[in-house]
C-alpha cells in the first residue's frame, strides 16, 4: 500500500486556531469548559447525567449540551418575597 500524496494528507488534517470554534469537545476539554475535573465529567457520562456522542470508542460533547447542563443546574437565590410566596400565607 502506498501513502497518499503529501497535499492530500495535509488537506485532511485540520487544525483549529483561536478564532475558530470547535464543534465537539473531548473529555478533558469538556472538563476545562465546565471548570471541573476529568473524573467528574467521566462520572457524569457513566451516570448518563449529561448528553454526549460516541464516535467509535471516543466520547465527544457539543458545547451547547454542556451549556444546557449547566443551565439546568441553576438555582435561583432565596428572597423574602419568594419565601412568602412559597408559604402561601400558611404562617
Amino acid at each position: 500500500m502506498t501513502a497518499p500524496p503529501t497535499e492530500l494528507r495535509s488537506a485532511c488534517r485540520t487544525s483549529y486556531t483561536e478564532d475558530q470554534t470547535v464543534p465537539y469537545l473531548t473529555v478533558p476539554q469538556a472538563a476545562e469548559h465546565l471548570n471541573t475535573s476529568v473524573r467528574f465529567v467521566r462520572r457524569l457520562i457513566a451516570e448518563r447525567r449529561i448528553t454526549f456522542f460516541r464516535v467509535g470508542r471516543h466520547v465527544r460533547f457539543a458545547v451547547a449540551d454542556l451549556d444546557a447542563f449547566v443551565q439546568a443546574g441553576r438555582v435561583e437565590p432565596v428572597t423574602a418575597a419568594s419565601v412568602w410566596r412559597d408559604l402561601g400565607g400558611v404562617a
